[in-house]
């Protein structure tokens, strides 16, 4: 969960839980408050990926009312979206927003707040068009729009896909993708504000064009990027699908260097069986082939994925067939989530795996991708890097590893370190 900065105490506040997207979202209305001068009001854009999540999303939405008692808060998220009458029964919500709504600068009129119902939240499934990216009055770009380190764009929005254990595709609606040349002029713009780095994000980044005439793959969109924005220090890619890395996307992940050596894997399990209960489009052995190429081309790629423990019907073998994966490619950043029944979804139907168990074996996975992070960690002791720097006093290696150094440079800035050593959490540098 983050935070959106204090501005004033009768700023608007936005409250961040879950994705990537999510913060990017969370940036752009953080933006319209600002431009339309919008007080005294919290906003909480909420997530619905597990039960703990939604879970999680309550609880937060109680404790702004609580912290912030003469505050309109407003709720909004995939959470919301999916369920918007349970939040609205919350005591002191004021207005729930849907996920298209919230990206719209009048949702964050005050004019039009006071005068809309409290309930906004429109059939997801019908949205067709993508979100404005950070535009403000006259459609120019929003300076400053956002707070981090580094810039997240999106570039696409929902997900055409029903994996059996999603929810998100309810959330967020079908595919849609920002049009190439929108994407080239936000990076232009956020470069021009300062960012050294940007991470093009979506829920399903992979399938980025499939919409647009032509249907040109993710590969062409990135390339487009690097050529009509030189001045582009660092491209980042949230998240990807295994099944969907085009020729040219591969091309440019290992052979232009402004692309970071790092891809997150929406791996979500390594037994065939399992992938094909939960209608992924790629096999196991699809994946492990995909990072070998990646690595054999370039030495210095790594790798973080999604996984889900105890699927239901996973028995132990198909648990170990997950478990070595992450060995045999070597993923040292893993997100695990213990699997959540969410009702709607095809998997909540099929007979679940105790819920010790399921426990027990994230609890395994988490402790792999610890050994693999620690070993990584002590293969760059020795070497020199360029680390963007975060808010944190921490630098970020193009390979997503964490160095500490003394005396930091201001977030945001780029700076060669040389690995002087490591912990089991971060390397440990000095600056050049």
């Amino acid at each position: 969960m983050t935070e959106g900065p204090d501005i004033g105490a009768s700023e608007t506040k936005v409250i961040t839980l879950g994705c990537r997207l999510n913060a990017y979202e969370s940036d752009v209305m953080a933006g319209h408050a600002r431009e339309s001068g919008l007080k005294d009001t919290v906003v909480i854009n909420t997530c619905a990926v597990t039960n703990e999540a939604v879970a999680e999303s309550r609880r937060q939405v109680r404790k702004a009312r609580r912290e912030n008692p003469e505050a309109t808060l407003i709720v909004t998220g995939c959470a919301a979206q999916i369920d918007p009458t349970a939040f609205a029964a919350i005591k002191g919500v004021d207005k729930v927003i849907g996920n298209h709504e919230k990206m719209s600068p009048m949702s964050f009129d005050p004019e039009f707040l006071e005068g809309s119902e409290p309930i906004r939240v429109n059939d997801i499934m019908s949205v067709a068009e993508t979100a404005p990216q950070f535009m403000g009055s006259g459609n120019q770009p929003l300076e400053k729009s956002q707070s981090r380190s580094r810039a997240f764009l999106q570039v696409q929005n929902g997900c055409d896909h029903r994996c059996t254990f999603c929810i998100i595709p309810y959330g967020r609606g079908n595919a849609r993708s920002v049009p190439a040349g929108e994407v080239v002029n936000s990076v232009r713009s956020l470069v021009a504000q300062g960012y050294n780095e940007v991470v093009l994000t979506g829920v399903d980044l992979s399938s980025w064009g499939g919409d647009l005439p032509g249907k040109p793959p993710l590969g062409d969109l990135v390339r487009r990027v690097l050529k009509l924005v030189p001045e582009l220090p660092r491209l980042r890619l949230s998240s990807i699908d295994p099944a969907e890395v085009d020729e040219t996307l591969f091309d440019l992940l290992v052979n232009d260097s402004r692309m970071t050596p790092y891809l997150h894997l929406s791996l979500q399990a390594g037994d065939d069986m399992i992938l094909k209960r939960m209608k992924r489009r790629h096999s196991r052995a699809d994946v492990i082939e995909l990072c070998q190429r990646l690595r054999t081309s370039r030495p210095d790629m790594t790798f973080g994925a999604d996984i889900i423990a105890g699927f239901p019907t996973e028995d132990d073998i198909m648990f170990e067939n997950s478990r070595s994966i992450i060995s045999e490619i070597g993923i040292p950043w893993l997100h695990v989530f213990p699997y959540s029944a969410r009702e709607g979804t095809p998997a909540a139907k099929i007979p679940p795996v105790h819920g010790n168990i399921v426990k027990a074996r994230a609890k395994k996975l988490r402790e792999e991708s610890a050994r693999l992070k620690e070993a990584h960690l002590k293969t760059r002791a020795g070497s020199i890097d360029t680390a963007l720097f975060e808010e944190t006093g921490f630098g970020r290696l193009p390979d997503f590893s964490l160095v500490k150094v003394d005396s930091p440079p201001k977030s945001g800035s780029l700076a060669q370190v040389k690995i002087m050593g490591s912990t089991a959490e971060h390397l440990i540098g000095t600056l050049i």
